[in-house]
């Protein structure tokens, strides 16, 4: 069983993104409901955000929730809604000095949803380690259409320029400016795609793919994924000479 200390810990991703598959399959083979498996997927973050902490990753994203995910059935959306209320728990965060950002169209969320969230991440913004970022009710689409309207705004106005769209202004106008991009991206459950996540931001993320469903993924899977990272070589378009 790979260790903590068999980590480099002068290695490790600074930003890793996680796809958070698996709950509602994890809960089938336990016999027990849908709702069950996102509360057990829950406690998976808490002790996932605990230890990238510790390790000194500076940034985790979360996917919870896309925007393709309101399409399901509506008992199931409220459900979740209500789970994420009661997950946002301000001690975790102020116990790992952990700070709190959401990304995606907040505006589509329930207001006493939007209102935790501002309340957490005011809250939190004193803290001075990771910051957890969770994608809420996010997609890579709507995130790019977005930054589209806000540059042709710029435009119209008179702003910015043609000349001035070059692929750090589009970087600039995602949710995800205040960030690095993700170093390393690990998606649970078995599934090998992105399902429209961070497709902007990935373009030259160490992608990871595991069985594991994300309820039972724990701090050696993350060690699995984060060992695996560190044998690669990241060469960003260059040879191996150049890096």
């Amino acid at each position: 069983m790979l260790s903590k200390e068999q980590l480099n810990l002068e290695k490790i991703p600074q930003h890793i993104a996680i796809i958070m598959d698996g709950n509602g399959r994890w809960a089938k083979r336990q016999g027990k409901s849908r709702s069950a498996g996102h509360q057990a997927g829950v406690e998976a973050v808490r002790n996932i955000v605990k230890e990238a902490s510790e390790l000194g990753v500076k940034f985790l994203t979360l996917y919870t929730f896309s925007t393709e995910n309101w399409n399901r059935p509506p008992e199931e959306v409220t459900a979740l809604m209500n789970l994420l209320l009661d997950s946002i728990e301000e001690e975790i965060f102020m116990k790992n000095n952990v700070s709190f950002r959401a990304i995606g169209n907040l505006k589509q969320l329930p207001e006493n949803v939007q209102k935790r969230l501002q309340q957490c991440i005011q809250r939190t913004s004193v803290n001075t380690g990771m910051c957890m970022v969770i994608a809420l009710s996010y997609s890579s689409k709507w995130e790019i259409t977005n930054a589209v309207k806000q540059i042709l705004h710029g435009v119209t106005e008179g702003k910015i320029s043609e000349n001035d769209i070059t692929p750090d202004i589009i970087e600039n106008h995602l949710d995800t400016a205040f960030m690095p991009n993700p170093d390393l991206l690990i998606r649970t459950g078995g599934e090998i795609r992105l399902s429209n996540y961070l497709l902007w931001q990935c373009a030259y993320t160490e992608l990871y793919f595991c069985e594991t469903f994300w309820p039972d993924f724990n701090k050696e899977e993350l060690y699995k994924a984060i060992d695996d990272y560190q044998k690669r070589e990241r060469r960003y378009g260059k040879i191996s000479e150049q890096i």
